[in-house]
Order: structure tokens, then sequence, then C-alpha cells
């Protein structure tokens, strides 16, 4: 008889990544996925806690698991990530949901089956939450993916910056790096098996080696995962600005595989903001990066993340970082209004803003940065752009894939190209999507 599973995800794309490691494992052990809660013998929320809602959202629906729990108490229900890993959060969300029968915190993913095991063989709930570890350089990906053609990769784990408003360091530890070989060999197998874009995943991938004693830089890792000739799509991601110069943008401009699409988050415009968010570079000197970034790679692009409400924004600083978002011309960028954190700095900061003047500065930012994404998508009329297909939509009845650039391109295709690079000639321009005809090679 078949044991199913279901995973609920929140947050990052490391969340994402790690709900297939998740997934990997419940297959090992012999469950197979199904679409809901309802069939599941097993349900694992994978939460984030970077922001409010997220944390609100994953406690609503656990909640909402309660009946049916009374009605299946077979079921096992598991909750693990970023939430559960705060200082007595544990403890917590068992006095909430007393029902849950397993808590795992970000440092213990890899213990899940055992602890299946463990709550199997006994009554009472199995709560593992640890303590940050080395990175295990184990060559075997546990990983079972599920977003064919493109695959996450971690390289390193945890953050160093302390940033006054971010949990992360708290909740996923000191930064730690896998090795360059075995990051290799991930990639090199991924490549062998028919994957065409990668993207490298770390919560600061420009500090990429510092712990390792200077042997390993992130420019010097890509441009030996860049030495595997081929077709392919190389993306990382999240750069902070204060680590981000030369040697990575040079390593942009020789390696082909390399995507010209840059994510830099700048988080606010006002230099007293970022003081104070400890982000430790100031607007002026962001800008300098960006603009050397272009002068190197002219035809890159940029994509940022914007917070606005931080405590103590005023009118006048909240105007900065709109004339920022101006000069630095992004793509398009992930905004979003500051929630305090508990046990960051941030949180105890006097100056709090109310929530109706976060609301009306968020419509603000969104439509400043929404009027150039539709400027940059409107430049593509007429124009051939090359897609790696990724999946169908089944609503649309139209194929789609992103381009180099991070543009998702819909059209139609009487053959079945999901995996393969496309040429579209693109006929409309939707915000971020653009619509387009099939070009014969």
């Amino acid at each position: 008889m078949e044991k199913y599973y279901h995973i609920v995800t929140y947050g990052c794309q490391m969340n994402v990544h790690e709900s297939e490691k998740i997934a990997g494992i419940l297959r090992a052990k012999g469950y197979v996925a199904c679409d809901g809660a309802e069939e599941a013998d097993i349900v694992v929320f994978n939460t984030c806690c970077i922001r409010e809602n997220a944390e609100n959202h994953a406690y609503g629906n656990i909640g909402a698991l309660k009946k049916l729990k009374r009605s299946r108490p077979e079921m096992l229900i598991a909750v693990g990530g970023c939430m559960t890993q705060q200082e007595g959060a544990a403890d917590r969300l068992r006095k909430k949901f007393p029902f849950v029968d397993i808590v795992f915190g970000t440092h213990n993913l890899t213990a899940l089956g055992d602890l299946i095991d463990r709550k199997t063989a006994q009554k009472k709930a199995v709560v593992e939450i640890g303590r940050e570890e080395p990175v295990s350089d184990e060559d075997e990906d546990i990983s079972f993916r599920t977003s064919y053609p493109n695959a996450w990769v971690n390289i390193m784990y945890g953050c160093n910056n302390f940033c006054s408003y971010c949990i992360v360091p708290y909740v996923r530890g000191r930064e730690r790096s896998r090795r360059p070989d075995n990051i290799l060999s991930e990639v090199s197998a991924l490549l062998d098996g028919g994957y065409k874009e990668i993207t490298l995943l770390g919560q600061n991938v420009n500090s990429y080696g510092n712990d390792m004693g200077g042997a390993f830089s992130f420019p010097g890792l890509l441009d030996r995962i860049c030495e595997r000739k081929g077709k392919y799509r190389l993306r990382f991601m999240t750069s902070n600005p204060k680590d981000f110069g030369e040697p990575l943008i040079r390593s942009i401009e020789k390696n082909e595989q390399i995507c010209h699409l840059v994510h830099l988050p700048v988080q606010a415009g006002s230099d007293r903001i970022l003081k104070l968010m400890n982000r430790k570079y100031t607007a002026s000197e962001y800008l300098k990066k960006v603009e050397l970034l272009r002068k190197i790679v002219p035809d890159c692009q940029l994509t940022s993340d914007i917070m606005v409400g931080f405590p103590t924004e005023t009118e006048e600083d909240f105007r900065a970082t709109l004339d920022l978002v101006r000069e630095a011309d992004f793509s398009t960028a992930f905004t979003f209004v500051y929630s305090p954190r508990s046990g960051t700095k941030a949180a105890a900061m006097e100056g709090q803003i109310p929530e109706e003047v976060k609301k009306e500065r968020i419509m603000r930012l969104v439509e400043a940065v929404n009027a150039r994404t539709r400027e940059k998508s409107s430049a593509y009329l007429g124009k051939t752009a090359e897609i790696l297909c990724e999946d169908f939509d089944e609503k649309k009845s139209l194929y789609l894939g992103r381009d180099e650039y991070g543009r998702m391109g819909y059209f139609k295709s009487d053959a079945d190209v999901r995996g393969r690079f496309v040429k579209l000639k693109i006929n409309d321009a939707s915000g971020v999507s653009l619509y387009g005809d099939l070009v014969e090679e």
C-alpha cells in the first residue's frame, strides 16, 4: 500500500531547493507525492520567518489541519524551516498546535527520515532543533528535483552580515562554504542529466570561500564551473552590494554561460537608513558599482530588493529611495514593507512607522518600479528573444520560459519543446511577461 507526502513551502529559493531535499528523503522512505493534505500520510511545512506575512500564513495553514488530524490521527504533520529555528519557536509551536508530530530546525533537515522513524515508534512528538554544523561534504545529491530544466545548487549556508532587520544569521547560522569540488561535481551531474540552467544559491554568494582561509573565491568558483563548455545558463543569488566588485564583474564578462542579469539588493536609497540597517555601503557607492557593471558588461540588467517603512524612515528618506530606483534603472525589483522580527536590532528601535504610512509608500514605490518594468518589456516588441522553455501552461494553452534577463515568454508550439532553447519573435508585452511566435531555425 502506497504512502503519500505533501510539502508546503514558504519563502526563498533556498527553501524551494530544501523542499526538494525533503522530497528526496521522503521518497527514499517509500512515500509518493500527492496534490493535497487530504490524502497525505505526511504533510511537511517548510517555513520562512523573514517577514511576518510568511510566518502568519504558515501558522494559519498548520492550524487548518487540526480537524483533518482529528479524523486521521495516523497522519503525520511535520514543521521545519527558518520559523522553527528561532529561539523558543519550537515550544511556542507545540503549545499552539499540540497535534504537530515533528518539529525540526534548519540544521536538522537531513535527519528527517530518522525523526519519522522515532515518531512512528513512540506516541509523543519529536522535536529536534540543532545548532549549526559544518557543511557536509558528501557527494550524494539527495534532492528530488522538480524544476527541470532549471536546478538549484547550494554553494554555502548561513550569513555573517547581521543587517539590523534580518533574522537569517540567527536561524541559518554563520557562513559555511561547500567544497568547490563537490559543487563542481553536482553541477556537472546536473548538466549531464540534461538540465540547462543552474542557479547557485547562498545568502551572500560574494562571501563564498571566506571561511576557507581565502583559498577559494566566488569569481574563481564561477570560472571553474564555466570551464565546462556547452549550451547552458548559470545564475546566482544573492549578492550583497558591499562585497560586489570588479573581479565578479570580470567573471560575468568573460564567461558566456553566466546570465547578464544580476540581483543586487539595495534595500534603501537613504544613507541614514542604510547605516541603521547595517548594510555597510552608501547609495552613491551602490550606484558606482552599478555604473562599473554596466561599463564592463553594457547589456547587463539589474534586479533588486527594496524595503519601505524601516524604523525612523522619513518622507525625505523615502524620496531618496525613489531617486535611487530611477537612477539604478532596475529591470524589476521585489518590494516589501518592513516588519519587525523578534531578536533583531531593528525590532527594538524607536520610531516604528505607522502601517498607513508604510502602505502609502509601498504603493508609490511599486508604481515607480512597475513603470520602468513596463518600459523595459515594451523594448522587446518586434525583436527576437531566446527563451529556455520550462513548462506548458494548461490554462493559457501556451508554452512558457524565461530569457537570459528573466523575462517570461509565452508561445504556441506544435511540438513539446520543454527543456529546449527556442527563439521567439515578440509581438506583445504585458508587465514582466512577453508573448511571441516561434522563429524557425
